[in-house]
């Protein structure tokens, strides 16, 4: 047990540290859509059934959606494009590890690199790829609950007019809801980019060593 909690630390913190904050953010939802229902002098929803409404999809996917896109285009830009003496960047002056010829013969190599072909170059690129499919599935489900949540809301109050999933993709609202979150996403990482260029945490491996100089980019 101690090995794998070694191993895995990371992830399993991390993991845990979403679930408790996705199990308040449930918790806190319901019991403002159960005081709104209130005011409207609608019957308030069990827990359980707040979790299958529009509303909780919504602003769920909302959130998800800008961290894979973040996520996706950050991967993709370090392809490119280079931040001298950020931790965050490869060195543009040097040709780095990431960027060498796939060897099929190296101890270890995932199953695509010993086949090559198509499965190689889909390899060598399943991580973006990766974050790019779950922000695709994560805008079509904000898409899904906002269109939801607006019926919804037409229907109390007797308004017969309604939109389709598509349609909600074209209104102001689906797009002030994911830019206001997009923003966000990329002002942190930018700040993450430039900051530790001149900062450091030591033991981080997102930071430079603290000795380093303020222009070495890249990490030892």
């Amino acid at each position: 047990m101690r090995k794998i909690w070694r191993d895995n630390g990371l992830s399993m913190v991390l993991l845990a540290m979403f679930v408790v904050s996705l199990v308040g953010q449930s918790v806190a939802g319901q019991r403002r859509h159960d005081a709104e229902q209130r005011e409207h002098g609608q019957p308030p929803v069990g827990y359980v059934e707040y979790l299958g409404t529009p509303e909780f999809l919504s602003a769920t996917a909302e959130n998800w959606e800008s961290e894979f896109l973040q996520m996706g285009t950050y991967v993709l830009l370090t392809v490119f494009l280079f931040q001298r003496g950020s931790s965050e960047s490869k060195d543009p002056d040097r040709k780095a590890p990431v960027d060498r010829t796939p060897d099929p013969k190296r101890k270890g190599a995932p199953g695509p690199v010993r086949r090559g072909g198509l499965a190689l170059t889909l390899y060598r690129n399943s991580l973006s790829l990766a974050f790019f499919a779950l922000f695709a599935i994560s805008l079509l489900l904000h898409a899904a609950g906002g269109a939801g949540q607006y019926n919804d809301e037409q229907a109390s109050h007797d308004e017969p007019e309604r939109v389709s999933l598509l349609g909600y993709m074209a209104t102001s609202q689906f797009w002030f809801e994911s830019l206001q979150n997009w923003q966000s996403e990329f002002m942190s990482i930018a700040a993450m980019v430039v900051l530790t260029i001149f900062l450091r945490q030591q033991g981080s491996p997102e930071s430079k060593p603290v000795d380093a100089a303020h222009l070495e980019t890249g990490t030892e």
